[in-house]
């Protein structure tokens, strides 16, 4: 016996992803319902080798679905993951909308699993940033045995966190530098094509960027409210995985020898850390992957307990639907026990 799943936003990326993850991991579904906003309904999407045309989530009715995975933006969410909530169906939500609230869990699952029990105040669990998402899972068996103090991070993020519209704008731009007459201008505040831009979301008063506040807020939420973070967010042409430049301070000395040999055995890590060319993992090797993978483990010679590594992932894996099919997993694992 499985599950009755509802997928929103089925014909966007991160929609999309959900439904080959679903597939790939053999998700125990009996049902599954694909959704869209009126504009996209009708469009075919890919479960597995069938095809599935959208329907109308406007006028859908969630009594007896079991799971909602939601990948729409935070209004959309707002209006329909209530009314999804209410009518008795867990909502797992990739938009940034519920992460702050202390009622619900935001959650990894290789990191926090025990908050998924949480759910049920609100019947509705957050699914974090994809930034931090995948720093997470780096930090935490690192945290368990040394306490984590203070962390700066410094993101190279790709373009497709910024969805469809970002990677046909890096396609075009970089087409326009070898014929200009196809440039089409750019969805970014500057051009992406063979440059970086230091700016991902909106500004704050503080002169940090919503990105690189929602790295310090959820790292707190998911592991530990005592640990500093700072983040510097910077967008980069390349298509798809997000890289990472993490420098780790612990009230405890950690050996990088031991801290590669704790990497090692944690879930939802791979360790490819050699001292040679090419030893090391980059943003289009992680493509289509579901671990997080960890290079460069170094001693920081500059502070007492420090620790350097560099992180990548696939964004729209463990940054986004992956993270959001493991949640569901996990919540059918502990809580529903149907599957």
């Amino acid at each position: 016996m499985g599950y009755n799943v509802v997928v929103v936003g089925a014909t966007g990326n991160v929609g999309r992803e959900m439904l080959n993850i679903l597939a790939e991991r053999q998700f125990p579904v009996d049902k599954l319902a694909v959704l869209a906003s009126r504009r996209s309904l009708g469009t075919d999407v890919s479960f597995g080798d069938k095809t599935l045309k959208t329907a109308d989530l406007d006028t859908f009715d969630f009594t007896g679905w079991d799971i909602a995975l939601f990948a729409v933006g935070s209004e959309a969410t707002k209006k329909y993951a209530p009314l999804a909530a209410k009518a008795g169906c867990v909502v797992i939500d990739n938009s940034s909308l519920y992460r702050y609230d202390p009622d619900i869990p935001l959650i990894v699952p290789e990191v926090n699993p025990e908050a998924v029990h949480g759910y049920s105040k609100k019947n509705i669990i957050a699914n974090p940033n994809c930034s931090t998402a995948q720093m997470v899972v780096a930090l935490k068996p690192l945290h368990d045995r040394a306490r984590i103090k203070r962390v700066v991070v410094s993101t190279y993020q790709s373009v497709s966190g910024s969805g469809k519209d970002a990677i046909d704008s890096l396609w075009n731009e970089t087409k326009a530098i070898y014929n200009p007459t196809d440039n089409q201008g750019t969805h970014y505040t500057k051009q992406i094509a063979f440059n970086v831009i230091p700016h991902i979301d909106v500004f704050m008063d503080s002169g940090d960027t919503k990105e690189e506040w929602k790295m310090v807020v959820e790292t707190k939420k998911i592991i530990d409210p005592s640990i500093k973070v700072t983040a510097t967010c910077v967008r980069v042409p390349v298509f798809v995985g997000h890289s990472e430049a993490v420098n780790i301070e612990f009230e405890d000395f950690l050996d990088e020898d031991e801290a590669r040999d704790i990497l090692r055995e944690a879930p939802g890590v791979m360790v490819i850390d050699k001292r040679e060319d090419g030893g090391y993992v980059t943003p289009i090797e992680c493509v289509g992957d579901f671990a997080t993978f960890v290079s460069r483990i170094r001693q920081d010679v500059t502070v007492e307990n420090g620790l350097n590594l560099w992180c990548v992932s696939d964004n729209l894996r463990k940054g986004a639907a992956l993270n959001a099919v493991q949640i569901a997993e996990l919540l059918g694992r502990e809580v529903l026990k149907k599957g």
